[in-house]
């Protein structure tokens, strides 16, 4: 039992362990917790990265760039804002020249409103600028810099990106910039509206769909992005 109380709850000392199990009418003293404590505890007490993002989740943001090729074999660069909690895509935008001005612009966009995220996750990419720590600051945000060479970090964007890709832009030649920009926003609208996704409950971000069943029976489908992908609904 003081194993078990000492790995679900690691930042418990051993007399708040003792008063726990004294609760339950268990007598134990205290060298007692503290000699199994440190046998269930391999590691610091100290929240890990995983239970901090799951404990402010609410209060998270991430953002992350990726690159797209164009047909004329030039380069983009998408900037993408989630939240955490909902998975929803905040804000996507495209740009050839990535430009510190032009990601802060980006970030405005994202947070009118004085609406904006307690903790922003992202890399060390300089082109967010060396003066974006303290910028954001001002907003009331935190900048969390992730580790170098560690996506892994940011793996909630991580994973944004990948569906982005493989549900969109792996599908489509992109001629330009005007191009690409409207792809990801027709995605971006189908995604956060539409989209099940399996963190929560197979609801899209925005919430569940509500679509009352009419009496013709009759399900029609609205495409997305030409056809890649549909969304269905009773006719009215």
């Amino acid at each position: 039992m003081i194993r078990r109380l000492a790995r679900e709850n690691p930042t418990w000392g051993a007399q708040r362990i003792v008063g726990e199990l004294r609760a339950l009418d268990i007598e134990v003293s205290a060298p007692s917790v503290r000699r199994y404590r440190q046998q269930a505890l391999r590691r610091p007490p100290s929240p890990t990265w995983r239970a901090f993002l799951r404990t402010h989740a609410p209060d998270i943001w991430a953002a992350d760039f990726f690159t797209v090729p164009t047909l004329t074999f030039g380069t983009l660069y998408v900037f993408c804002v989630i939240r955490h909690d909902r998975r929803r895509i905040v804000h996507g935008n495209v740009t050839a020249h990535p430009t510190k001005d032009w990601v802060w612009r980006q970030i405005i966009a994202a947070t009118p409103w004085n609406q904006h995220p307690r903790f922003l996750v992202r890399d060390r990419d300089a082109a967010y600028g060396r003066d974006f720590v303290a910028k954001a600051a001002g907003l009331g945000i935190r900048t969390i810099l992730t580790p170098v060479r560690s996506p892994q970090a940011n793996a909630i964007a991580e994973r944004v990106i990948g569906t982005i890709r493989r549900e969109c832009l792996d599908h489509a030649i992109v001629l330009n910039e005007r191009h690409c920009r409207r792809l990801l926003r027709e995605y971006i609208d189908f995604y956060n509206a539409a989209r099940p996704h399996q963190s929560l409950d197979l609801q899209p971000p925005d919430g569940a769909r509500h679509s009352t069943r009419r009496r013709s029976n009759r399900v029609v489908g609205r495409p997305v992005l030409g056809g890649l992908h549909h969304v269905y609904e009773w006719v009215a």
